[in-house]
């Protein structure tokens, strides 16, 4: 028997909903679909209409991941891979390559709450810390070299971003708000994290 009105639109509002609710949940992440696959001759095309003509991945993830929150575009998913930079928009998608030596990885130090993540989104993760000062630290732990050793503050979204060596694995040392975290990271897999929400700022 074919369902009757009433009840096709009643699935229909709660299959609406279920999708609001899943993307609500993954909100710092890459779920997003785009209408249509855009062609490598048409990348410029598309990078000009998100205003970023002529930038390349390094340069697109540093302007959109400095921008003050209420400056960034809505209509436009930017997710950070371990080796490329995915950009999505209701036309098409285009990707971009990173660096053959350098890795990003984004993390958002929390004191009460955070939320999961692994691929960052420039455009749509929210961190707890925004406009903190905080210190940052990161040491290979293969050889015990400093990388990394210096005050600065967070992102208006509450992250900080890190462009590190490429295979490497590393421990990555937070402290703010008179308190500290640790956590180790890699660069050495095409599935690491470039999304770090777990940097639970404890007192020593």
């Amino acid at each position: 028997m074919s369902p009757t009105p009433r009840r096709s639109l009643h699935l229909l509002a709660t299959l609406v909903a279920v999708a609001v609710v899943t993307a609500a949940l993954v909100g710092c992440g890459s779920s997003y679909t785009p209408l249509s696959s855009t062609t490598p001759g048409s990348t410029e095309t598309f990078l000009a209409g998100h205003g970023l003509a002529g930038l390349d991945a390094r340069q697109i993830i540093d302007t959109l991941d400095a921008l003050p929150v209420a400056e960034r575009p809505t209509d436009l998913m930017a997710s950070v891979r371990p080796t490329e930079l995915v950009l999505s928009a209701a036309g098409g998608e285009v990707t971009l390559p990173l660096p053959s030596d350098a890795f990003y990885v984004s993390f958002a130090p929390y004191v009460t709450q955070t939320h999961e993540c692994h691929f960052h989104n420039l455009t749509t993760c929210l961190g707890e810390l925004r406009d903190t000062p905080i210190t940052v630290r990161v040491v290979d732990d293969a050889t015990g070299q400093v990388l990394i050793d210096r005050t600065q503050r967070t992102f208006d979204n509450g992250f900080a971003g890190l462009w590190l060596p490429r295979e490497i694995d590393a421990t990555l040392t937070v402290s703010g708000e008179g308190r500290t975290a640790s956590q180790a990271i890699s660069t050495r897999g095409t599935d690491d994290a470039t999304c770090l929400t777990t940097l639970h700022l404890v007192s020593a």
